[in-house]
């Protein structure tokens, strides 16, 4: 029977780096336990996993793309139509006119306002011009839409632009009348679910939220923690100067610029739980994609490193531990095996992973021991069962979802 819930383990260690920043510049962090951990965020995580364009990355795999933007109706309806030979204003006017029936009061607000003066931008693009042109087709907010939902919007805008023979007065009022009956728009859009990702790969995996009733939420199927170091927070400030090579050739001293930023360094625990029937749903139903993407996963989770500062720190790691736990009953962080600091004196990885072996048989000895486990990890052998490479950690994972 394949698995219900997939659980992927890691330990990863970085030197001196900056992976996540908060507002000011510093690492993020949270307590735990007694101690300050430093912090990577779900959102940075899956940042980077979702653009990761390697070996493995999510973009290699035969699926609609999502659209994370502001602009995607700029990029994806008024400038293909533009380079059909298409009016630019006519064709904002059409896009800007189904943002506000797509995403309801929100755009039609955010269009009044720009209406009473108050500035509105994209970057440095504003929304609306003088006399209210529309200068940029923009969505109140980051929105996700699948490449199948921009790509029908376009065809919708492409007809009622031709039967209007370019005026953007009667774009409006054709695509009044064409909106009417809205049910009749989510429905079509929603026609579009069975085997064809309306939403595209991204949302299927790490969800979106829409507030409009046209689009179809959807729940992600990858749940990510935050990833903590399973000691306390080790920082120090590096304090830098940058030289002017033009004024120390002349014989002056000093430098052109001098600050400070924070390092860390640190072994993080990171979680990751794929939903697999969700997974499966999300992807109409095709469960040899399923097993594609959970591959893909075990890859870019044990190899794709975040960090900020790259180039002045190469913060790239991959994990000296990952272990994939395959079952049907609820998931469990393995983060509490870290809720005593480990100690850092001797091998901080060998200390780690004796706590993370030792929480898991005190689980298994009280709840019973209900999934199947595999494991890739550096050195020998560390008391964990089923060790193999990486790769094929990828493939077993895959067979999970598939059996």
């Amino acid at each position: 029977m394949p698995a219900r819930f997939l659980q992927i383990h890691t330990l990863t260690n970085y030197p001196a780096s900056l992976l996540n920043r908060d507002d000011a510049g510093f690492a993020k962090r949270m307590p735990f336990g007694g101690a300050v951990r430093t912090r990577i965020s779900s959102q940075c995580l899956k940042r980077h996993w979702r653009v990761f364009d390697g070996d493995h990355g999510l973009n290699a795999i035969a699926a609609p793309e999502s659209v994370r933007s502001r602009v995607a109706f700029e990029r994806f309806i008024v400038d293909p139509l533009v380079s059909e030979g298409v009016d630019r204003n006519v064709a904002r006017t059409a896009a800007q006119k189904m943002i506000g029936v797509v995403f309801g009061g929100e755009a039609k607000q955010e269009k009044a306002a720009a209406k009473k003066g108050k500035k509105q931008t994209v970057g440095d693009q504003p929304i609306q011009g003088e006399n209210d042109e529309v200068s940029v087709a923009a969505t109140p907010q980051v929105t996700v839409l699948g490449k199948p939902e921009l790509d029908y919007l376009c065809q919708i805008a492409r007809a009622a632009i031709a039967a209007s023979q370019g005026s953007g007065d009667r774009v409006e009022r054709l695509l009044d009348e064409r909106f009417k009956n809205e049910k009749e728009l989510k429905k079509n859009i929603q026609a579009l679910r069975p085997g064809s990702l309306e939403a595209g790969l991204g949302a299927a995996l790490f969800g979106r939220m829409v507030t409009g009733d046209i689009l179809a939420r959807t729940d992600a199927a990858i749940h990510v923690a935050h990833a903590l170091t399973v000691h306390g927070q080790m920082t120090e400030s590096d304090y830098f100067t940058a030289i002017d090579d033009l004024v120390r050739e002349g014989g002056e001293q000093g430098s052109g610029h001098i600050n400070a930023s924070e390092l860390t360094s640190g072994l993080f625990y990171g979680y990751v739980v794929v939903d697999v029937d969700g997974l499966v749903n999300n992807l109409g139903g095709d469960r040899t994609l399923a097993g594609d993407v959970v591959h893909s996963l075990v890859h870019i989770v044990s190899k794709v490193s975040p960090g900020a500062k790259r180039g002045s720190t190469a913060p790239y790691a991959y994990s000296h531990l990952v272990l994939i736990e395959s079952g049907r009953a609820q998931p469990r962080t393995l983060q509490n095996a870290f809720i005593e600091p480990v100690r850092t004196a001797g091998h901080v990885v060998t200390n780690a992973v004796a706590a993370l072996r030792e929480h898991l048989s005190a689980l298994d000895e009280m709840y019973g021991k209900s999934e199947a486990r595999a494991h890739a990890a550096l050195g020998a052998d560390n008391g964990f069962e089923a060790k193999m490479t990486l790769a094929d950690l990828a493939s077993w994972t895959r067979s999970q979802v598939l059996e």
